[in-house]
């Protein structure tokens, strides 16, 4: 079977030429209006990947939209991001062009304080799935935004063009972190049964035994069962339970082993092996910087 091919997209200016528009003023950065862009200008179902960030705005759409392997799921409208040499599917249908999309390149942040800080906000290791859903009073500030970074890059650039546009970008970041962060809070519903589905997973992990074939669970493997980017995950677990995955998996495995010290006659190593440590010494560590107690002086409390 031939392996599909990859389109990579090496600069701004090869992506404008190739969505049919002029060249962009500055050519590391350019806003495109995917109104004006046929669906005709990538190849149907073939991969695309951007040496630079991408950040899409929809300000309206009316239901869900398939995106490469995911959905956007916009009613109000939303934001999602990509960083660069993220692989994704153009998407088949026309109304998935709806909307607006800034793209830049590392290069044109480099050299600002954002360059070294944009790693930290981790919604541009979102899966598109997981984009950030926008009320009406935020679609206004990002709308705004979007305004104003169009007026600037279509002045005449000069020497303070990039100060101003990188200032606009990181607004926009921190605008995103502040909504994104209230998502999180506002769909609790949703995400408390993202946890409740976290919990049952790693309560089944470790019934079943999964531990002594496949070892300690790890956050790539869990978010992958629980259909999520790892980032993600970790983002909304922090914002309702102030762990992130790797702290919360690391609870769920010491109380298991408060369960098994408490009520079973196993020795420390071998519930250490039964838990998917590799050495017990690994785990009597995490037990004591968990509890403060070591496993043996924790069994005796119940003596």
């Amino acid at each position: 079977m031939q392996q599909q091919s990859i389109n990579q997209i090496k600069s701004i200016s090869q992506l404008v030429r190739i969505l049919g528009f002029p060249a962009p003023l500055h050519p590391l950065i350019a806003l495109v209006d995917y109104n004006n862009v046929s669906i005709e200008m990538f190849p149907k179902g073939q991969k695309v990947s951007l040496d630079f960030y991408k950040i899409s705005f929809k300000p309206t759409f009316k239901g869900q939209i398939k995106y490469g392997q995911g959905h956007y799921d916009f009613e109000e409208g939303g934001l999602a991001f990509l960083k660069p040499k993220q692989i994704v599917f153009p998407p088949e249908e026309i109304e998935s062009y709806e909307g607006i999309a800034l793209y830049f390149h590392p290069d044109f942040i480099r050299n600002y304080p954002l360059g070294k800080t944009i790693n930290q906000y981790g919604f541009f290791s979102y899966d598109v799935s997981e984009a950030l859903f926008l009320s009406a009073k935020e679609k206004e500030i990002i709308a705004n935004l979007f305004a104003t970074i169009a007026a600037e890059l279509n002045n005449n650039i000069d020497s303070f063009s990039q100060d101003v546009l990188v200032s606009q970008i990181e607004l926009l970041l921190n605008y995103s972190n502040r909504f994104y962060n209230r998502q999180f809070i506002t769909r609790k519903a949703v995400n408390h049964d993202i946890i409740t589905s976290l919990d049952q997973f790693l309560k089944n992990y470790f019934a079943e035994e999964n531990s002594l074939k496949n070892g300690l669970p790890s956050v790539k493997y869990v978010s992958t069962e629980l259909n999520l980017s790892q980032r993600y995950l970790s983002d909304m677990l922090i914002s309702l339970t102030g762990l992130n995955t790797q702290q919360y998996i690391q609870n769920a495995i010491i109380e298991r082993a408060k369960e098994k010290l408490s009520t079973t006659n196993l020795s420390v190593s071998e519930i250490a092996y039964e838990l998917g440590f590799e050495h017990s010494q690994s785990f009597s560590k995490l037990f004591k910087t968990k509890t403060n107690f070591s496993p043996l002086h924790f069994r005796q409390s119940f003596s």
